[in-house]
C-alpha cells in the first residue's frame, strides 16, 4: 500500500496530468500522483522525464535492460511493472525482460547486454561496485556518448526506484496489458497495445 495518498487535490493542473497519462499509457501513472502533492516536484519530474525521452546514444533495448537490473536491485515492482510494459514496445523479447532478476542464470543474454546489466547492479550497490575492467569494456564496445548515457540512465533509474519504493508504489498491472493473446485455432492474432 502506497505510504501517500495516490489522490492529491483535483486542481486543472492535476485533471490534465491525469488526462495526458491516461492517454499516453491507458493509466494515471502513481509516481506522478504520488509527487503531485508537491507542485514544484511534480514540474521538475515532469521536465526531466521528457528531457530524458529524448536522449539518443545508446541502443533503446540496452537502455531498457539496464533500467530493468536496477530496479530488479532495488526491487521496485511499480519499475520493473512498467518496465516490462515500456520495454515490449521497444521491441525486447518476453524472455529477456522476464529473467532480468536471474540474468546471471540465464542463457537469452548477449555478452554485451551482461555486461550492460552487471554494471546496472555495480552502480546500484550501496557503496558503488563498478570495476574498472567492466567500465572499459563497456566504454569500448559503446563509444564515450553511450556509456556516458547508460550510466546516467542508471543513475535515473535509481532515483525512480529508490523513491517510488520508499514512497511504497507497487506493479499497476501493465505487465499484464502488453503481452501478445495466445491465438486460438482460427482466431487472429489481436494487437498489443502501443507503448507510449
Amino acid at each position: 500500500m502506497a505510504r501517500i495518498s495516490l489522490t492529491p487535490d483535483r486542481t486543472p493542473l492535476i485533471r490534465l496530468v491525469q488526462w495526458y497519462s491516461k492517454r499516453a499509457y491507458g493509466k494515471v501513472l502513481e509516481p506522478l500522483m504520488a509527487v503531485a502533492h508537491n507542485r514544484r516536484v511534480l514540474f521538475t519530474t515532469s521536465r526531466f522525464e521528457m528531457s530524458l525521452a529524448r536522449w539518443n546514444k545508446l541502443d533503446p533495448q540496452l537502455k531498457a535492460l539496464a533500467e530493468m537490473a536496477s530496479a530488479s536491485a532495488i526491487g521496485c515492482s511499480w519499475c520493473m511493472d512498467f518496465g516490462y510494459w515500456l520495454s515490449r514496445g521497444h521491441g525486447l523479447s518476453h524472455e529477456k525482460l522476464q529473467d532480468v532478476p536471474v540474468w546471471r542464470e540465464s542463457r537469452v543474454y548477449a555478452p554485451l547486454e551482461r555486461d550492460v546489466m552487471a554494471y546496472a547492479e555495480a552502480m546500484t550497490a550501496t557503496p558503488p561496485a563498478v570495476e574498472d575492467e567492466l567500465a572499459e569494456r563497456l566504454r569500448q564496445r559503446l563509444g564515450d556518448a553511450a556509456f556516458v548515457e547508460l550510466t546516467s540512465m542508471i543513475a535515473v533509474e535509481n532515483l525512480r526506484s529508490r523513491t517510488n519504493a520508499a514512497l511504497g508504489l507497487h506493479s499497476q498491472g501493465f505487465k499484464d496489458s502488453c503481452d501478445i493473446p495466445a491465438r486460438g485455432p482460427g482466431r487472429p492474432q489481436e494487437a498489443r497495445p502501443a507503448a507510449g
